[in-house]
């Protein structure tokens, strides 16, 4: 077994390291026809949907929708965030839900979680705490109620 084990790592593993070099986000996009002025248009575009117009709040946004919101183009929509915001379209809005989960947890002690959840755009309640503990390491009510004891603290 050990020597089965010694034969791959070596035919398979080794041989590739030494054949290739990793591939950056760049080679990956290196035929896309994206412009570095027409990539900053549409970077400062998503960041307006995603800040100001909060595109996110909507609980059936795909990346198609994000495209027709900017007017672009969705390969290079898609090509923007992977490139230079380093993930894919889903961890990106998601991490907008999450910040906005968490001001609203902090600041409304009176909405509830669920509230919170449906709010900023996530349909499930499973969904929802996997992205959030996924985002802060604790669950949205450990959130609150840490959030909460600081603020008392802070008022002492």
């Amino acid at each position: 077994m050990r020597r089965l084990l010694k034969q791959f790592v070596s035919r398979y593993l080794v041989e590739e390291d030494l054949g290739r070099e990793p591939c950056p986000v760049q080679r990956k996009y290196e035929k896309s026809g994206l412009t570095e002025i027409q990539a900053m248009e549409i970077k400062a575009n998503i960041e307006q949907a995603f800040k100001m117009d909060k595109i996110y709040r909507n609980n059936t946004l795909g990346l198609d929708d994000l495209a027709e919101h900017i007017q672009q183009n969705r390969y290079k929509v898609s090509q923007v965030i992977n490139t230079y915001f380093a993930k894919n379209f889903y961890t990106f809005l998601n991490d907008y839900r999450i910040k906005e989960a968490k001001y609203l947890l902090a600041s409304d002690p009176g909405l509830s979680v669920k509230a919170i959840m449906f709010e900023v755009g996530f349909n499930s309640k499973n969904s929802f705490y996997t992205a959030f503990k996924k985002n802060t390491g604790v669950s949205p009510n450990d959130f609150r109620s840490s959030a909460a004891y600081s603020f008392g603290m802070q008022m002492a």
